[in-house]
């Protein structure tokens, strides 16, 4: 049977080491399913913390059924190793974002009880950290990531299957490489190409960096994560990310060389033939990638209407025309809001299904807001 066929059970009593966001967020899931709780952490404040706002113990458990390892990269191969001698009838899991390095730690140490451990990681997270950021909802509807060796026993991914279930994420299984392989492209160098942009504003004068659009900031949101983790996360992944840089700094170099031969040429030089393809081809075969990342619950990407309304930067505007748009009977897929430069107001973008955005735009201007074509 394979492994994405074993039905999910959820353990009923589970020992948490690592109170940070991920270990106290699944705290707080597994609080609300009524299972055992205790907690451990390095710091016994954010251990009394995570267990107040969970309601778990801050204590050594007997015989837990499930043990979750969520400590910083670095060591948490020596966590798991030391979590499979101490509790020898546990399952252990880790929520590193980061596999095949941990694995090879464990076995190149001659770790015993490896049938016992199963590697996880909840594609969820937040820009703040701490026990105080975490939530009970911060991996619904995000992938969980289950990674398992040739000797993993299937009773153990059923327990760290019902977890994540628990936790409304959605299972994928996959082996230590291919989860490495995988996160460096959809998650590691995105950390690493949101850090680049933000850092060219850095020196920027205060005139340029208000005019910041929607677009910086899209593009900028992860910067402003933990530099200490992402160095952990980084390292433990090289090899994976180094690969998808490579591509990526081959792309930016033929993106330089088209866009130097375009710039003011000495008299009687001609501009290279294909500068303006190589631009057009890259901008275009990123629209097919942005075309491949799933859209809502998962399902094939959509192409939504966009209506851009101006709303004033007063109290209660946003609650007013949500009222509105329900009461059209419209569902709202996605919204974005910026704000406009020096002015009071804001622009909300709302994606609708492109059948409605007619009627939505009839409704919302009768009811005097103000759309910006």
């Amino acid at each position: 049977m394979p492994f994405s066929a074993i039905v999910a059970s959820l353990p009923q009593r589970v020992h948490v080491i690592g109170t940070g966001l991920i270990g106290t967020s699944i705290a707080l899931v597994l609080a609300r399913r009524g299972v055992e709780l205790t907690l451990a952490d390095a710091s016994p404040t954010g251990a009394a913390l995570a267990a107040d706002l969970s309601g778990g113990r801050v204590s050594t458990p007997a015989s837990p059924d499930l043990v979750v390892v969520a400590t910083p990269p670095d060591v948490t191969a020596e966590v798991i190793a030391t979590a499979l001698a101490d509790f020898p009838s546990a399952v252990v899991t880790d929520v590193a974002s980061v596999k095949a390095v941990i694995r090879a730690e464990l076995t190149r140490g001659g770790v015993e009880g490896l049938d016992r451990y199963v590697g996880g990681h909840p594609m969820a997270g937040r820009e703040r950290s701490g026990a105080i950021a975490a939530r009970g909802d911060l991996f619904e509807g995000r992938p969980w990531v289950v990674t398992v060796g040739p000797e993993t026993s299937r009773a153990a991914v059923s327990l760290v299957k019902g977890v994540a279930e628990a936790a409304g994420s959605v299972v994928a299984i996959l082996s230590p490489q291919e989860h490495d392989e995988a996160v460096a492209a959809v998650s590691h160098v995105p950390q690493i190409a949101a850090s680049l942009v933000a850092a060219r504003l850095r020196d920027l004068p205060e005139s340029a960096v208000a005019l910041s659009g929607q677009g910086v900031r899209d593009v900028t949101r992860i910067a402003a994560s933990d530099p200490r983790l992402w160095t952990q996360i980084l390292a433990g992944n090289a090899p994976a990310v180094a690969t998808v840089l490579r591509d990526v700094a081959s792309d930016l170099e033929r993106v330089v060389a088209a866009l130097e031969s375009l710039g003011p040429q000495p008299s009687g030089d001609v501009v290279a033939p294909g500068a303006r393809a190589t631009l057009a081809g890259v901008i275009q075969e990123g629209n097919h990638g942005h075309d491949r990342i799933p859209g809502k619950h998962g399902a094939a990407p959509m192409r939504y209407a966009k209506i851009i309304v101006l709303i004033p930067d007063t109290p209660g505007q946003l609650g007013r025309l949500f009222n509105d748009v329900g009461q059209a009977g419209i569902n709202l897929e996605e919204l974005v809001l910026e704000h406009a430069l020096g002015a009071q107001v804001g622009r909300l973008e709302l994606s609708v299904m492109p059948a409605v955005a007619a009627e939505l735009e009839t409704v919302l201007t009768a009811r005097g807001w103000r759309l910006h074509s």
